[in-house]
């Protein structure tokens, strides 16, 4: 059964990784097996796991303890977790550790999942979105919700990608990183994209670079839908896609504008083309 820890020292280095260490620390290169990453939200923890993902302690407010969120707090406590610690306090005391209310509920420190291949992630999928450098952790979120609320099978990530299981990003994300497949498409930066998406076509897919150029075709492009297996690349804010990846592409796609507006966001274009390229499938 985990065991409920009051804390009366938020110096105790048990709650670092809530606070203290950076995101580089809670991944060390030497030691990958001792890599973590910070779920925060009780739906993000709930979903985490869900998905088997193995929690080394919690972080609650006590007022979660009863109440409404009390199913949440039965199973962190149940006897699957051993002796993982739940550790609690006042939300004062808990906003003195952490710097901010947690009026999400619930905060885990949980092991990071072995990354599948490209192949066994890709296997089954017939629709795939490919994140290509972007930075923000938040568009990283947002797309991968709108990708798993939204009927594609997969997403890829560059290896220059923000990392999907970064706090905001899971958060962002409400947890649908632990829904659909994912996986990093490279395991060094120059792997992309001339042999990432030599793999991509090896597998079978056509590629879609979502893009503005002058023979960009628009997104009800009835090719995009006759495509057995298709991989939609997005790319970060402002630059959009690197020249290669656009020239290695077999469409450079666009979505319609109107009023003069050139683009949009990238996470809510990405809301836009999934929905448009897995209707009707």
């Amino acid at each position: 059964m985990s065991r409920i820890i009051e804390i009366h020292d938020i110096a105790d280095p048990a709650l670092d990784p809530y606070a203290r260490l950076t995101e580089r620390q809670l991944r060390p290169k030497r030691d990958p097996e001792a890599a973590v990453f910070i779920a925060e939200s009780r739906t993000v923890v709930k979903l985490a796991l869900e998905a088997g993902i193995r929690p080394v302690s919690f972080l609650m407010d006590r007022s979660q303890m009863a109440g409404a969120p009390a199913d949440l707090a039965a199973e962190i406590l149940a006897d699957r977790w051993g002796d993982v610690p739940l550790y609690t306090a006042d939300d004062g005391v808990l906003e003195e550790l952490t710097g901010f209310a947690l009026s999400r509920g619930v905060l885990s420190v949980m092991c990071r999942p072995a990354m599948p291949t490209v192949e066994a992630v890709c296997q089954n999928a017939r629709r795939i979105a490919v994140l290509e450098d972007i930075m923000d952790s938040s568009n990283v979120g947002a797309i991968i919700r709108s990708a798993a609320a939204l009927g594609m099978d997969a997403v890829l990530v560059t290896p220059r990608c923000s990392d999907p299981l970064l706090r905001r990003a899971a958060r962002v994300s409400m947890g649908t990183v632990f829904q659909i497949p994912w996986t990093v498409i490279g395991e060094r930066a120059e792997d992309w994209p001339e042999r990432g998406m030599a793999e991509l076509r090896k597998m079978g897919f056509r590629i879609a670079a979502m893009a503005l150029s002058h023979d960009t075709a628009d997104l009800g492009d009835p090719r995009l839908k006759e495509a057995e297996r298709l991989a939609v690349i997005l790319g970060t804010e402002g630059t959009g896609l690197s020249p290669e990846t656009v020239r290695r592409a077999d469409w450079t796609v666009k979505i319609p504008m109107a009023h003069g507006v050139d683009s949009l966001n990238v996470g809510a274009a990405a809301a836009v083309a999934f929905w448009e390229l897995s209707r009707d499938r």
